[in-house]
């Protein structure tokens, strides 16, 4: 057993009642900061950790990326100061890559171009500063918050969403219950529906599907919703990109989903036992990007694309592509392309991944 659970044991057996809602543990199972999965420091991501990323597959990710970022940077006329506010930066890797291709001694963006980790976390906020600062020591900065960064900028966050603790509801006796947890005198953690009491969470549940077969598994993540909602206040303007794993509204109702989308992951393998093994595995839900964008227009924010990552990247690798008619590859650029094809190919990262780009004007 590991300590999260047998933390989370101990909490539930002094509740009345002795429940809790999903989302809860999710939370207390990813990001306790003394048991969590990724509260206690960042985790190994790539081939000896427990997934890969885009962000993993190496520095073609963050090269495209800073693309997408110079054409913003353009589009809002080239100001003098400009920042690239990253949230989840996770160890920094994708900082560096971005920073490493936009770099440039004498391009008026290399020099309008800083770079601004939104980081809670002291022990990611260290490593992070750890891979950075010795190379860019002029040019980093952090908070623990979007609300007092300012200015022209461009937001990003890759695989941030899907790891935001989300409700879970079940379908039964035609009414929708909030997903609970419990534990028995073994000490084994079980499921428990609970009536919803959450006003925001019970308006959620009342926009869903109210013909669905006994037992049907969904989620709602009130959490990123409200983070939606932190970025569109912030007063920063520009572009916000969002890049996740995800599925349309009405791509959750499909009878291979009844379970719904939670999965937990551990060592490149995924299985949808999320209650075992808390703290020392990864847990992540689909993002229902159709009401993000939803809440993204309600919230001020305007629609700029939503396509999967292989058009995206694609679209931006453009130029680089037609740069190598006619000449034969070198080492670096077969490995770029070997990375190029893992982030596109729709069997691999290019069809599960879809990218979210939102225009911010106030």
């Amino acid at each position: 057993m590991t300590d999260c659970q047998r933390l989370l044991i101990d909490r539930l057996r002094t509740l009345p009642g002795g429940v809790l809602p999903f989302a809860q543990v999710m939370d207390f199972a990813l990001y306790d900061a003394a048991t969590g999965y990724y509260g206690r420091a960042p985790r190994r991501i790539g081939r000896s950790g427990d997934f890969y990323t885009a962000v993993s597959v190496g520095p073609l990710y963050g090269r495209l990326l800073a693309v997408s970022v110079r054409q913003c940077w353009e589009k809002m006329g080239c100001p003098q100061d400009f920042l690239i506010i990253e949230q989840a930066a996770h160890d920094g890797q994708l900082a560096e890559d971005i920073l490493t291709a936009i770099t440039a001694p004498g391009d008026a963006f290399s020099a309008a171009a800083r770079y601004h980790i939104i980081e809670p976390q002291p022990a990611y906020e260290a490593a992070q500063h750890a891979r950075l600062f010795p190379q860019w020591p002029d040019r980093v900065t952090w908070s623990a918050t979007s609300a007092t960064v300012t200015g022209p900028a461009f937001f990003l966050c890759n695989e941030l969403v899907d790891a935001l603790p989300a409700h879970l509801l079940r379908w039964s006796q035609g009414q929708w219950w909030e997903r609970g947890v419990a534990v028995d005198a073994a000490d084994t953690l079980r499921w428990q529906d609970l009536p919803i009491s959450d006003p925001e969470l019970a308006a959620e549940a009342a926009k869903l599907p109210q013909d669905l077969p006994e037992g049907f598994v969904t989620e709602i993540n009130l959490a990123a919703l409200q983070w939606l909602r932190g970025i569109a206040a912030a007063t920063f303007t520009g572009t916000v990109l969002i890049a996740d794993y995800g599925l349309d509204a009405e791509e959750f109702w499909t009878a291979s989903r009844a379970e719904g989308t939670i999965r937990r992951y551990a060592n490149h393998q995924m299985d949808g036992d999320v209650l075992t093994d808390l703290g020392d595995c990864d847990l992540t839900a689909q993002v229902n990007f159709s009401r993000l964008i939803e809440e993204a227009e309600a919230a001020g924010l305007t629609v700029r694309a939503y396509q999967d990552q292989s058009r995206f990247l694609t679209h931006l690798a453009a130029d680089w592509l037609r740069s190598l008619d006619g000449r034969p590859p070198d080492a670096d650029t077969r490995a770029a392309l070997r990375q190029f094809q893992t982030l596109t190919h729709p069997s691999l990262m290019g069809r599960s991944f879809r990218v979210l780009m939102l225009e911010k004007t106030a």
